[in-house]
C-alpha cells in the first residue's frame, strides 16, 4: 500500500470470514505486498486456501501476535473471548490492535491485553464485499492519532472510513453496520409491490435495484439534501406525492426511528454482555 501509514507494516487477520477476506482482498488490490500480510484460519483447509489464492503466509494466532505490527481481529464476537485467552501473553504492548467485532467496547480488550496496547475499535458494513462499506472508528484510551491513520487506511481500501467517538458506536451500529438490511427490507417490499402490480418479478427486480443504485448515486455525488432530491421527484398532484402520503398515512417514518432506536438499544445490550 502506497499509504505511509501502513507502509512496512506486517499486518495480521485474526478471522478471515467474509469480511476478514474482504478486508484481505482489499488491501492487496490496494497496493499492499502479500508478504507483508499474515492470515489465521481455524482450519487447515481454509489456511490452504488463502494462502493459494492470495499469496500470503498463514499462520498460528500465537505465531501473528509476535510477528505482525497490526492484528485485525475479525472472529464473532462470541469467540473473541477464547481469541483474546490465547493471544494476549503474545501481544506486546507496541501492537496495534483493531477489533472488526460487533458490541465489544475498547476498554473490554484493554483490560485483557498489557498495559498501554492501543485498541481500534470498528464497525465495518456488508458491502465492504464489493468496495462500498461504512467503516466507523473509535479508538481506545491509548490509541494515538497514528493508530486511528493505520485503520482509517486499512478500512479504506474497501469504502469509506469515518471516526466517531466510542460513545456514538452503537447509534453507528444501527444506522450503518445495519443499514443495508434496511435497504434490502424496501427493495425486497417494492419488488413484492411491482409483482402485485402487474409486472413480472424479474422486471421489478431490475426496475427497482437500478433506480436504487441511482438513487444512492444521485445522494452521495449530487450533494443535495435527500429532501430537495425527493421533492424533485414529486409533482403536484401527482403519482409521486400519493404514494409519499400512503406511506406517512402508515407510519413508515415513525417507523423508522422506531427501528434504528431498538437497533441501538439492541447494541447496547450485546456490549454489556447480553444474550
Amino acid at each position: 500500500m502506497s499509504d505511509s501509514t501502513t507502509a512496512g507494516q506486517k499486518i495480521a487477520f485474526l478471522g478471515t470470514g467474509k469480511i476478514g477476506e474482504a478486508l484481505l482482498s482489499g488491501l492487496l488490490r490496494a497496493g499492499t505486498a502479500p508478504a507483508d500480510v499474515l492470515v489465521t484460519a481455524r482450519r487447515a483447509e481454509r489456511a490452504t486456501e488463502l494462502a493459494d489464492r492470495y499469496g500470503v503466509t498463514t499462520v498460528t494466532n500465537a505465531e501473528a501476535a509476535k510477528l505482525a505490527d497490526t492484528l485485525i481481529l475479525a472472529v464473532k464476537p462470541q469467540d473473541m473471548g477464547t481469541l483474546l485467552e490465547e493471544l494476549a501473553e503474545h501481544v506486546a504492548a507496541d501492537k496495534l490492535v483493531v477489533s472488526a467485532a460487533a458490541g465489544i467496547p475498547t476498554a473490554w480488550f484493554e483490560a485483557r491485553l498489557a498495559p498501554g496496547t492501543p485498541v481500534v475499535r470498528v464497525m465495518p458494513n456488508t458491502p465492504v464485499l464489493v468496495d462500498e462499506g461504512m467503516s466507523v472508528i473509535s479508538g481506545g484510551s491509548h490509541a494515538t492519532e497514528a493508530h486511528l491513520a493505520r485503520t482509517e487506511a486499512i478500512f479504506r481500501s474497501v469504502g469509506k472510513a469515518l471516526r466517531v467517538p466510542e460513545g456514538q458506536q452503537d447509534a453507528a451500529t444501527a444506522l450503518s453496520g445495519s443499514g443495508p438490511a434496511y435497504f434490502y427490507f424496501l427493495v425486497e417490499a417494492m419488488i413484492d409491490a411491482g409483482i402485485l402490480l402487474g409486472l413480472p418479478r424479474q422486471v421489478a427486480h431490475e426496475l427497482i435495484v437500478q433506480s436504487a443504485i441511482g438513487a444512492s448515486v444521485m445522494l452521495r455525488d449530487s450533494g443535495e439534501h435527500p429532501v430537495k432530491l425527493r421533492e424533485a421527484v414529486t409533482s403536484p398532484a401527482g403519482t409521486t406525492i400519493a404514494a409519499i402520503r400512503e406511506l406517512e398515512n402508515h407510519g413508515v417514518r415513525a417507523a423508522m426511528l422506531g427501528a434504528l432506536e431498538a437497533a441501538r438499544d439492541r447494541s447496547r445490550e450485546l456490549a454489556g454482555g447480553g444474550k
